[in-house]
């Protein structure tokens, strides 16, 4: 079954020297975009849709997030809002609740979780463990990840330094008994690189375990301070650093030199209080740029990739172009899907129909009506799986 969605006001695409077109149209043909063209010269197709003059987009890639997990932090938020610091401690409140919550209870806030991201178009997902830091509850939490409908699952064990262990016990838990009991179901491993969490030395341990084990690499790296996260993601061609609020020229310099993508978290940067990833300079430098949300309980409690577009235009300096860019190619990149064939994070002939529609002539009223939730509807693989209430 074809589908000609037509009378497009804006379409941006990401294939090279695209842009945004204007009066467009696009056929979807199963789960894959068949056509991209101008409205007047669209094919025939088995069903027609006009989105009279609405902006049509790739679905967005959040390439960070947290979502199985239990508990509430709000009390922390409160705290930290009324002038309590930041502290990689707060995990621990996240990893007591997990523990004792059910199977059912983690998969029902992954799904709900989830469900509120695609409705607000975000078509490709990435989350975390790391709200175990045992065993048990590591391997249940990749389980419940996998089997919850997310593409990407990064392993985290390395989050935090449970109590009751040391960092060499726990290193050894992780590198060892837990990375082999995830294995099946996890692509990345991931390490925070950060004061309060794992040192350099100690993240190059955890990071090699997983390389040996067949995992890509991630890092959190460079958000409380010089922590060298940035600079040893580089060393490791890892293939994300994410946050990136504390960087040198140095730091600048080596991700534009690599194939390591800058993930900047805008709302986790505003929840925390931390000076805004610099992600003006790292664009201009010719770093790949992607965004995310960093969904989680503790400090970025939110799933809107559209909200972290508008803060990174309104207070990043990012162009809507580039912001747009960054929250769904950008992503894919981060993730090592941006070279498979279903051309994530774009709109292309023979790529995976991933896709979103605004109430909006344009991307610019992403930052230009902050806050406003503008998707009407998301498509992902061909297939129409969200609309707001009054549907087009």
């Amino acid at each position: 079954m074809s589908l000609l969605i037509t009378d497009i006001g804006e379409l941006t695409t990401h294939e090279e020297g695209g842009g945004r077109r204007r009066d467009a149209a696009l056929v979807i043909d199963g789960d894959r975009i068949a056509w991209i063209g101008a409205a007047s010269a669209a094919p025939a197709a088995d069903e027609r849709l006009s989105v009279g003059g609405r902006a049509v987009l790739p679905g967005w890639v959040d390439s960070h997030t947290h979502l199985v997990f239990a508990g509430d932090r709000a009390a922390e938020f409160e705290a930290r809002m009324a002038g309590a610091p930041y502290a990689a401690g707060g995990i621990a409140t996240t990893v007591a609740a997990t523990r004792n919550a059910t199977d059912a209870e983690l998969a029902g806030t992954l799904g709900r979780l989830r469900h509120e991201a695609l409705r607000a178009g975000t078509t490709t997902l990435e989350t975390k463990t790391g709200y175990g830091l045992d065993v048990a509850t590591e391997v249940r939490s990749a389980r419940i990840a996998a089997e919850g409908g997310v593409d990407v699952v990064s392993f985290l064990g390395a989050h935090l330094v449970p109590d009751g262990l040391d960092a060499r016990e726990y290193l050894d838990l992780v590198t060892g008994p837990m990375l082999q009991a995830v294995r099946p179901y996890v692509q990345f491993i991931d390490v925070f690189c950060e004061s309060g969490a794992f040192d350099v030395e100690q993240s190059r341990e955890v990071l090699q375990a997983g390389r040996a084990a067949g995992l890509g690499l991630r890092v959190h790296g460079n958000q409380l301070g010089h922590s060298g996260g940035v600079a040893l993601a580089v060393e490791l061609g890892a293939a994300s650093v994410d946050h990136c609020n504390a960087l040198t020229r140095d730091d600048i310099a080596a991700l534009a030199a690599s194939e390591t993508v800058a993930t900047v978290l805008p709302a986790c940067d505003l929840s925390t209080r931390v000076p805004l990833a610099p992600a003006r300079e790292l664009w201009d430098a010719g770093a790949v740029v992607a965004i995310a949300t960093n969904a989680n309980p503790g400090t970025s409690y939110t799933t809107s990739m559209a909200f972290c577009v508008a803060t990174a235009v309104l207070q990043m300096r990012l162009s809507i172009e580039e912001a747009v860019w960054a929250a769904t190619r950008g992503g894919a990149h981060a993730l090592g899907l941006a070279a498979s064939e279903d051309r994530v994070g774009m709109l292309a002939v023979g790529g995976r129909a991933d896709l979103q529609v605004l109430d909006a002539p344009s991307v610019a009223h992403l930052a230009y009506r902050p806050g406003v939730p503008l998707t009407a509807a998301v498509w992902r693989a061909g297939t129409r799986v969200a609309e707001r209430p009054a549907p087009l």
